[in-house]
């Protein structure tokens, strides 16, 4: 559901811009987004601080798109959000030595710790270059390459970027066919 909640605004955006235009786009993308959050929390399901965040940017910014007839703000959006994922990621790892992408994937992966620093720290970097990014193609373009950047562009580049984290993560990856050393014998 949590996929479904993040994907559906975004198709709906799109296909509302590229059939009517930025305006309907950016109010159904508010409208899905309300109804997947009422829906999950009907459902009982749980809403990670990041949805609720996303939520309240795309009602305020796409709220100041619509009540001003503005487009800057719809495409402000998206650099907002990167710059925070950036930036929630980072400030912990500055003040804490806290790795929030470790805590993120607790269990499921062992790294050791210089690895999760630099994974939490590239993926700082890359919310920041997304951020920065998205902000140049929405004022240096057409908003028509701008709702496509949006969807395809980030969308190409994030995947491009997970790969290419997999493969880094892979270097650290045990086998199945290893033998876990003996701890329990001393030297």
């Amino acid at each position: 559901m949590k996929l479904l909640a993040d994907w559906l605004p975004l198709v709906a955006f799109f296909v509302l811009y590229k059939t009517v235009d930025i305006y309907a786009a950016t109010a159904g993308a508010i409208v899905i987004s309300l109804l997947m959050i009422a829906l999950m929390r009907w459902r009982g399901l749980p809403i990670d601080k990041m949805q609720w965040i996303s939520l309240g940017l795309i009602v305020v910014f796409g709220g100041a798109t619509l009540f001003l007839q503005d487009e800057r703000f719809i495409k402000a959006k998206p650099s907002l959000l990167y710059l925070l994922f950036g930036l929630v990621l980072i400030v912990p790892q500055l003040l804490k030595r806290v790795h929030l992408i470790e805590k993120l994937m607790a269990g499921r992966i062992e790294l050791p710790a210089h690895a999760w620093r630099l994974l939490n720290t590239a993926w700082a970097l890359f919310f920041f270059a997304m951020a920065a990014l998205n902000a140049w193609v929405a004022t240096a373009f057409s908003t028509d390459i701008w709702v496509d950047f949006k969807v395809f562009g980030t969308l190409g580049l994030t995947l491009a970027f997970v790969v290419a984290q997999a493969v880094y993560m892979g270097r650290f990856m045990k086998s199945e066919s290893e033998p876990e050393p003996d701890k329990s014998s001393k030297p």
